[in-house]
Order: structure tokens, then C-alpha cells, then sequence
């Protein structure tokens, strides 16, 4: 199964047609929001270090829930990142608890977030 099966092919084209990847195409959705480093210091902030250190460390990624983004990321937030990335804003929750995980793990080989 494709990691990128649930989102009928949205995120995955736009992911396939970035030359940075998953990574990359997140960093570029965040850089109006400080890039992925902003995000994951808005994360850090709500409590969920806990996660995002697992992202950036090596091993096994931990979930993170849609509820989990709503709470830490404000609405307009989320707007504006739905639009970015060309998906619904009703699913942009759902879409950054299933990718974002592994999106800042492949930003952050050396744990470490790169700048695109």
C-alpha cells in the first residue's frame, strides 16, 4: 500500500512532481509559517515534543492525531496550509497527522531540519 493511497492522489501528485519530495513540499507549505522548524516548534509548544522528537530522532515515528494538529495549529493556519497545498481544508488535519510524521523525519536525516 501506498503511503499515499488515502488522499486519492491530491498530495501525491503534487509530492511526485516536487524535486524535494515529501520534505521538500512540506517546507515549501511552511515557509510562510517559518518552515517545517516553525511547525515544529508550534507542535513542541502544545505539549507534543514527545512526537516530533521521534520524527527527528531514529527510529520508529510516533502518530500524531488530526485532533492533535487542530489543537496546536490554529484554524486559519490550517486554512492557509490547505490552500498551499491544494487540498481540502476539511481533510488538511487528517492529511498532516498521516505525512507530517514522516515529512520532518526525511527533512531531518541528521536530526536535524535541512532548509530547502
Amino acid at each position: 500500500m501506498s503511503l499515499f493511497d488515502n488522499l486519492g492522489g491530491l498530495l501525491g501528485k503534487a509530492i511526485s512532481s516536487h524535486p524535494g519530495g515529501l520534505g521538500g513540499l512540506m517546507a515549501d507549505a511552511f515557509s510562510q509559517f517559518g518552515g517545517l522548524d516553525g511547525v515544529v516548534a508550534k507542535l513542541n509548544e502544545a505539549g507534543l515534543g514527545s512526537q516530533v522528537n521521534s520524527w527527528l530522532g531514529r527510529g520508529e515515528n510516533q502518530p500524531i492525531t488530526p485532533d492533535e494538529i487542530r489543537s496546536a495549529l490554529s484554524n486559519e493556519y490550517l486554512v492557509s496550509l490547505a490552500q498551499k497545498l491544494g487540498v481540502p481544508t476539511d481533510q488538511v488535519a487528517n492529511i498532516l497527522a498521516q505525512h507530517l510524521p514522516a515529512a520532518v523525519d526525511q527533512a531531518s536525516p541528521d536530526g536535524t531540519i535541512r532548509s530547502s
